[in-house]
């Protein structure tokens, strides 16, 4: 299939590593837009491409890619489609994991395909999410008719794509916010702890990273519930009491989230088959308690 020229509107870290890494496999890049026109030329220097409006952008390409945040994606696309910018044989992209490709308003009543491609990535600054993005998986969503040119694109990436519905995307999204920005925040957890014993933040995560490392590892060659060890898994309801009570003295506020993911963590283990109902349900006891 003969690769479509391409336009960038928002250049953040999203549309910039996706830019980088398509013009690299041959597409060409027609023009890039943005809110700023600091972080438009920006890309357009590393992409030797023009600055252009949205509607411009937009006009000279086969393939848009919108690539601003969430909330301006409807916004951005109806003042696209207000101006004529877009235009039948097109196929317009958002790459929001939250939306369904009916945020960008105005593509289909003018004739072009929408379509979210959405890729299973963090992307905290560019050249990482361009070192990360190879290899990674890709939900994508809208037209039948824009279908072609999505798998293209997430092949051309080296990536590997699955197709969900409309109606699907919030949980999909709020099961990669899990993933990613959830782990975050219990390495945030877990690090914030062992400062109360002296170990600043840098110290405290080389300290538990290897932890974190083998347990991925582990969760790649068995899953999640074969992975999972610990007290949970063992049914130690005296271990978990004495967290709890280190808890109290600590920060009671904080045993609060300890116990809810630990009343998770008892489904687990069930499912595992680590521990039986009465361990279960003693755990459950345990973990109420401190709610």
């Amino acid at each position: 299939m003969k690769k479509p020229a391409i336009a960038i509107i928002g250049a953040g870290k999203v549309g910039s590593a996706l830019g980088l890494l398509l013009q690299q496999k041959g597409y060409n890049v027609a023009g890039v837009a943005s809110r700023t026109s600091a972080s438009a030329a920006a890309l357009a220097e590393r992409l030797k491409c023009p600055v252009l409006t949205n509607r411009k952008a937009a006009a000279g390409a086969e393939l848009i890619f919108i690539t601003t945040p969430d909330r301006e994606i409807a916004p951005v696309s109806k003042q696209i489609a207000g101006e004529g910018g877009f235009k039948s044989g097109q196929v317009v992209a958002h790459t929001s994991g939250a939306h369904a490709a009916g945020e960008l308003t105005g593509v289909r009543e003018a004739g072009a395909l929408a379509v979210s491609i959405h890729p299973l990535q963090s992307f905290a600054e560019v050249q990482a999410a361009m070192e990360n993005l190879p290899g990674s998986y890709f939900s994508i969503e809208g037209d039948e008719g824009a279908m072609p040119v999505a798998r293209q694109v997430v092949e051309d990436l080296n990536g590997k794509f699955f197709t969900i519905s409309a109606q699907d995307k919030p949980i999909y999204h709020a099961a990669a916010c899990i993933a990613s920005n959830y782990l975050v925040s219990l390495m945030h957890f877990a690090t914030g702890l062992y400062a109360g014993f002296g170990l600043g933040p840098r110290e405290a995560f080389e300290a538990l990273y290897p932890l974190v490392r083998g347990t991925v590892a582990n969760i790649s060659k068995v899953g999640p519930t074969g992975a999972l060890t610990g007290p949970v898994a063992r049914g130690d309801g005296s271990t978990i009491e004495g967290h709890l009570e280190a808890f109290k003295n600590h920060n009671p506020e904080l045993a609060e989230l300890y116990a809810r993911l630990g009343r998770y963590t008892v489904e687990v283990a069930l499912e595992k088959g680590s521990i039986n109902d009465g361990q279960a349900n003693e755990l459950e006891k345990i973990f109420k308690g401190a709610l």
